[in-house]
């Protein structure tokens, strides 16, 4: 079975040196736990180290996610970071501590939810800043805003956006300094102080460390960085963090030499990918098939850790790599070893029949 090895050791050594930064800058920041998906021996072992007391809040997308964390530890605050459903205002209450919104309709039924339970939900409200996901209009900011003041089992702690994620805009210097400004007015009109403005994430991590994040931006919302080490805007490697963190590891069950085109009418049957990656159509060359396949992770943005290894084709359960002339004299039953990058990570870890091997504990 293909096996991916969570190297634990590697991903506090990162919380605790993005924790250095964010004390250094006066940040709050909350760790995005969502890449480890509902594995729970993992996030048990992460979650029960004394580094993770450091962060402000853990961070989830899904509610079943969330009741898991508080099982392991009641004692960490909890933020959920999507804008919750109706039908789940319950639990968001709940297990959540805090969640972000951007809908009236659901902070009423948040409202309600808290109500019923006796409690106060804090919510961080998200406007749009050119992103197009979540978040309300500039326009109707202070309107919503009055709305909200005006529950009384809501309490809001903070305005938020997201940047850089689906369409990737980038959070720069001037567009974090108007979720400022917003911030500010909401603060002048209403005489009220948030505490937290959520602007950050991975991707601004880099202009943290050189000083052109806007004052009023006080919290971060981090995963990549603390698990594989970069920040998304480059994809590079970022204040010298582990980024060796995860490393997939798969079983050769076939090593011949093949032919480098398919032999008959092909047709559009195949449900995977197939390339020669510029390779002659014509000759041969050695070819390692490995026991997963796209049910599992997406192939193509694996790297590989022998540079001989190129990927060749694959189908549900089944991945083939082209090895050329086997340099590396690999064989039947040999181990291929690959850098998974942080949605590859997340799809292996919700994958069943892929083996979780936690190290470093």
């Amino acid at each position: 079975m293909a096996q991916l090895k969570i190297h634990l050791d590697r991903i506090v050594a990162n919380i605790e040196k993005i924790d250095v930064l964010m004390r250094e800058n006066a940040k709050e920041w909350s760790l995005v736990v969502k890449v480890l998906g509902n594995h729970r021996e993992t996030l048990s072992a992460l979650l029960n180290h004394p580094a993770i007391l450091k962060v402000h809040s853990v961070a989830v997308s899904q509610w079943k996610i969330l009741k898991m964390v508080k099982e392991i530890n009641p004692q960490l605050r909890t933020m959920y970071i999507k804008p919750p459903s109706i039908s789940n205002a319950d639990k968001v209450v709940r297990y959540a501590d805090i969640s972000v919104n951007s809908s009236l309709l659901t902070i009423q039924a948040l409202n309600e939810a808290a109500q019923k339970r006796g409690v106060i939900h804090k919510i961080i409200i998200m406007i749009e800043m050119g992103e197009l996901r979540e978040g309300i209009k500039r326009e109707g900011l202070l309107d919503f805003y009055r709305k909200v003041f005006d529950l009384p089992h809501i309490e809001v702690i903070g305005l938020g956006t997201n940047l850089g994620c689906m369409t990737g805009v980038k959070p720069t210097y001037d567009k974090l300094l108007q979720l400022v400004l917003y911030e500010q007015l909401i603060e002048a009109v209403f005489n009220r102080k948030l505490e937290l403005i959520s602007g950050a994430s991975s991707i601004t991590l880099p202009q943290l460390k050189t000083k052109k994040i806007p004052e009023g931006i006080n919290h971060f919302r981090i995963g990549e960085a603390a698990f594989l080490g970069t920040s998304p805007l480059q994809g590079k490697q970022f204040l010298g963090l582990n980024t060796d963190a995860f490393t997939f590891e798969a079983n050769i069950v076939e090593l011949y030499r093949k032919e480098n085109s398919p032999d008959g009418v092909l047709s559009d049957a195949g449900v995977g990918d197939f390339s020669i990656d510029g390779k002659s159509k014509e000759g041969s060359s050695y070819r390692a098939i490995l026991d997963f396949g796209i049910l599992d992770v997406d192939t193509g943005s694996l790297i590989s850790l022998d540079d001989s290894v190129k990927f060749f084709g694959n189908s549900s359960d089944l991945t083939v790599f082209d090895l050329g002339e086997n340099p590396s004299h690999f064989e039947t039953g040999d181990v291929l070893r690959f850098k998974p990058k942080y949605m590859d990570v997340a799809r292996l870890m919700g994958a069943n029949f892929v083996e979780k091997k936690i190290l470093g504990i």
